[in-house]
């Protein structure tokens, strides 16, 4: 008697905001046995309502989104779905976002100009809590090391929290207090309190001022 083994399905969350992508790196993923994309979304804050209604054990987030970038969508992900595993999709080979990617909690960061080389490997690795980056990756986090230890200095606390940020980049998308207190759950005289508390804490004077600053934050693409 012979026994059908398949391989144990990988439920897969999809988030970007550009639909041809996500059609191309779904086909990626669904032509493997033990991958199956469950859910997809066209930005971040989808990526959250969508992990609320779908079982999924990853979450492949692009960077750059609209309403919620694929790093806040991260950090909401640990408290909306408490062990998923993620991994971030990016265009940019840029060490500031691999940081940010790793602070978030991605388990790993992959190019999409080699997303159908490596897309799947990093899959398999992140569900075996190993993590994945690509050659120049590593290379930028030893160099980031090895200047910390010369330095003496450790990292900068961040001058946000993660909340404020979530705030700011809504602001500087143009949504209301309402809207934004119905994206992320809250009321809106706590959205309003986070705006003030951005304006102080930047040191600013009004939304246009927070579009500015969220810009140059890599929050919103101009």
């Amino acid at each position: 008697m012979t026994h059908d083994v398949r391989p144990t399905t990988i439920r897969i969350l999809l988030a970007d905001d550009h639909a041809l992508v996500r059609r191309g790196v779904r086909l990626i993923l669904d032509r493997e046995p033990d991958l199956e994309v469950v859910a997809e979304a066209g930005d971040g804050a989808e990526a959250i309502a969508m992990a609320r209604t779908h079982e999924a054990d990853l979450a492949v987030l692009d960077i750059a989104m609209p309403r919620l970038t694929g790093l806040q969508a991260a950090r909401e992900l640990a408290s909306v779905r408490p062990g998923v595993r993620i991994l971030m999709l990016t265009m940019h080979d840029n060490e500031q976002y691999l940081f940010q990617a790793l602070k978030a909690g991605a388990s790993g960061y992959v190019l999409k100009s080699v997303a159908d080389r490596d897309l799947v490997a990093a899959c398999r690795a992140a569900m075996r809590d190993e993590p994945f980056l690509y050659p120049g990756a590593v290379t930028a986090l030893i160099r980031n090391y090895l200047d910390r230890v010369r330095d003496g200095a450790e990292a900068p606390e961040q001058l946000l929290t993660p909340r404020e940020e979530e705030v700011l980049k809504l602001v500087a998308e143009g949504h209301s207090s309402k809207e934004i207190a119905e994206l992320l759950f809250i009321s809106v005289k706590t959205v309003q309190r986070h705006r003030e508390n951005l304006l102080h804490k930047l040191g600013l004077r009004d939304r246009l001022d927070l579009t500015r600053y969220a810009i140059r934050a890599g929050l919103v693409e101009p």
